[in-house]
This record gives C-alpha cells, structure tokens and sequence, in this order.
C-alpha cells in the first residue's frame, strides 16, 4: 500500500499536518503559561483585596487565601509604595524572576520550552500588571511543579488532538485522490494495458474524459498516440499485404519476361533496319524488367539488394532513360533534356541509379502533363571534390502541400491523383544505400527540383 500513490499521499498528509500541529503547539505552549500565570496574578490580586478590606487577618484564613491563589507571596505596589499583601514561608530561594509586562513573543516561547526543559521544583518570582487598574503592578512567588505539571497535560492533549486531525484529515485527502486521481490514472493505465494486448481491437483506445486538466491532457496525448499507432499498424499490414502480392505477382511475371527475352534473340536477326535499331533496346527493356522482378521478390523478402558498385557513364545511362521514356510516352508536348557532360564517370550500381533517375523524371513529365500544357525536363549532373550530384529539373506546376510534408513516406509521398507515392520512397532507400540522400531542392509554380547526392568514398575514381 505505501509503494502506491495515494497510500504515500496519506502518509506524507499525515507528516505535514503534524508539522503544522507542532507549528501551532509552540506559541500554544506558550500562550497556555502565560495565561496560567496571568491567572495566579489574578488570584492573587482577589486575595490581596481581602485584606485592604481588613487590615487585620487571622493566620489562617491569610494561609488559605495563599493556598487558593496557588502562591506563597503578594506584593502590591501602589502609589509608588511597595508593600507586602500576603505572605508565608518559601520553602527555598528564589530561583528567577519573570517580568509579563515587557516580555515578547519569542521571550515567552523561550521561558515556556526552559520551564518544560527543567524537571526540578523552582521557586519564581511573576511580576504583572494588576487588573481594572488596581495599581501599578503585582509581584507574587510561586513554585514551578505545578506550572510544569500543568503545561505536561495541555501539551499531551494538544498532540493527542493534533493526531487524530491529522488522520481523519489524511483519511479524507486519501479519500479524495483515489476518486479524483488514482482512478482515473488507473482507468488510463487499463486502456494503455488493452491496447497492448490487443492493438487491432478499437475498444482499446481511450475516450478521454477526465475532469482534471491534467489527466485531461495525458488521456488526449494517450488518445493521439494510440490513432497514429493504429494507423501506423494498418499500414504496415496493408504493406506485408502487398508486398506478398507483388511478390507473388513478380514471380510469375519473372517466368514471362524470360521467355520473351528468348524470343529477342531472332528478333535481333531480323533484316528490317527499324527492327534491328529497336531491338537491343527492347532486349535491354525486358533485361530491367526481369531485374526490377528479382529485385522486388528480395525486397518481399527482405530489403532492398545491396548495391553492387561500378563504374558508371552517367551520360549514357540517361541517354536510356530518355530514349525509355520517350518511347513510353504518348504525349509530345514534355521534353526530356540529357544536360550530363559526357565523360562524367560515378561510382554506384546502374541498375539501382536507373530506377531512381527514371522515377524522378516520369514523375517530372507527368505532373506537367497533368497541367495541359507544354514543358520540359533536364537532367543534369555536376563533379565535386567530395560527391557527385545528379539535378533533376522540370517547369511543372509544382508540388502540393501535402506531397511535400510526406514526400518519402510510402502510400502518402504520390504527387498526382491516383499514385501511390511508392516511387519517391524507393528512389530515397536505394540511393540510402549508396551512402547518399534524394532531397527536394525547390518547388514552386516555376517547377520543381530534385537533387540526389552520392558521396564519394573509397575507390571513387
């Protein structure tokens, strides 16, 4: 129960009510002398008065006034004239003198804790104001034994008082944090538990209602996590889910482009000219394909292939790419510009830069056919000390808003209606493998820019 929150909620309430009861029982204490004394100075006044009114007082009615004020002596001064009211035998000297009218708080919460402090009977001296005026002051002689058997019983009860307020006000505060806190921690604590066992299960996301702003805010945070967790989970489902298909799907496309690579071959021996002119490029479509189906039956197993490295001549691969893709085209109003300085050599895997320059650029053309309109896309690469970069550029009308916020995020990065945004989050993954980064440059009405940099490291050339 104490390792529990509101079991130490009721232990340090406990503590700090105390705390505040001791606070309150010094100038307590201290009050409670003062007030004793005052009253023997009263009494001891009364007993004095008897005497005014009688000058002459058998001895044993004066030892009973004594007795009844509780003091041994009565001095009364009067018009500055000091004279001994009542008197009797002091058992031993006098040990202090305590003067009431001049004393301050912490003087009396200093001689209330030293009387508490000293067990042995004294004989003191208390000077006072008389009351309604009846002098100047009121000195009497008093032992201490009873002062301190009197404060004993006024501190005992007063702590006896203090602890049962302090647990009954505990047990109410105890009370109130299991309604107000412990249970609803323990409610949102249940929904973190359920959705844990069961993600699928839409029970288990929190309804917030919480009447504390605080745990208001925790179960909307809670809330929150629980709704992107659960799509998050969907769409890796719906991915594995895919990914079984198209694996599938890779397979048996695999055994179809092998067979129409063999027909290739007598296609090559054909003696039409236009025949012989398309045909390595055909060879070379359907070699791509059945290497984009090995591909994509790894990454249904795994990953990505790692890229296999070699010496590249950017310059021709883009050639493939625009004569691919112009060829693929039905429109003749998109340009494709080779602006790559030929000669340029990099080092990386060509059928993985392929796939990535090829994505960028059919992405380019499409977005500016979607506008109706005429346009263009250049290619273009530079050398630096320390990378290569390859410069993607189109005069499109640029990316939306929600395209570019989620722009490598697979199912959510498509630039067009209708796209499933796969092609930009490969494109980053593959170039991810070669060390490098697919960042956007700049999008605007002017069109868009994308720029893939590939670092050099050993065995660049």
């Amino acid at each position: 129960m104490l390792n529990s929150l509101s079991g130490r909620f009721l232990v340090l309430t406990t503590v700090f009510v105390m705390l505040a009861e001791v606070l309150i029982f010094v100038p307590s204490i201290s009050r409670f002398r003062l007030d004793y004394l005052s009253e023997r100075l009263e009494r001891a006044q009364i007993a004095s008065l008897a005497l005014l009114a009688d000058d002459m007082l058998e001895t044993e009615l004066e030892a009973e006034l004594l007795e009844n004020a509780g003091v041994y002596n009565v001095v009364l001064r009067r018009d500055e004239i000091r004279q001994l009211m009542l008197s009797s035998p002091i058992p031993q000297a006098i040990a202090g003198t305590y003067d009431l009218r001049m004393a301050n708080a912490f003087t009396l919460i200093g001689d209330a804790f030293q009387q508490l402090a000293s067990p042995e009977n004294r004989i003191i001296r208390v000077i006072g104001a008389p009351v309604r005026d009846a002098g100047l002051l009121i000195e009497i002689t008093i032992e201490t034994a009873p002062l301190r058997m009197a404060m004993i019983d006024y501190g005992v009860r007063i702590l006896l008082l203090s602890a049962v307020i302090s647990i009954f006000t505990a047990l109410l505060l105890f009370a109130a944090v299991r309604v107000f806190l412990v249970r609803p921690i323990k409610g949102v604590v249940g929904y973190m538990q359920r959705y844990a066992a069961a993600p699928e299960d839409a029970r288990g996301i929190i309804q917030p209602n919480a009447g504390v702003s605080e745990l208001r805010e925790a179960e909307e945070a809670l809330l929150q996590l629980q709704t992107e967790l659960t799509h998050a989970l969907r769409q890796r489902e719906r991915l594995a889910q895919l990914g079984g298909a198209v694996a599938k799907i890779s397979h048996d496309l695999r055994n179809i482009l092998t067979s129409a690579q063999l027909f290739t071959d007598r296609i090559e021996m054909s003696e039409d000219p236009l025949v012989r002119r398309l045909a390595p490029k055909l060879v070379n479509s359907i070699t791509r394909a059945v290497s984009l189906c090995e591909g994509t039956l790894a990454f249904g197993r795994a990953e990505e292939p790692a890229p296999t490295f070699a010496h590249v001549p950017l310059c021709e691969l883009v050639n493939d790419i625009v004569e691919s893709e112009s060829l693929a085209a039905t429109d003749t109003e998109v340009s494709i510009v080779n602006a790559v300085p030929k000669g340029l050599m990099l080092r990386g895997d060509a059928e993985q830069l392929f796939r990535v320059v090829m994505n960028l650029v059919r992405n380019a053309r499409q977005a500016i056919v979607s506008t109706g309109q005429s346009g263009q896309v250049t290619i273009s690469a530079r050398d630096e000390d320390d990378a290569w970069w390859i410069t993607v550029q189109d005069t499109g009308p640029g990316l939306p808003k929600k395209a570019q916020d989620n722009l490598f995020t697979p199912f959510q990065g498509g630039t067009r209606k209708g796209g499933s945004g796969l092609g930009l989050a490969i494109a980053a993954e593959l170039i991810r493998g070669h060390g490098g980064v697919v960042a956007l440059g700049e999008t605007g009405p002017a069109g868009t820019i994308f720029e893939i940099r590939l670092p050099k490291g050993d065995g660049a050339i």
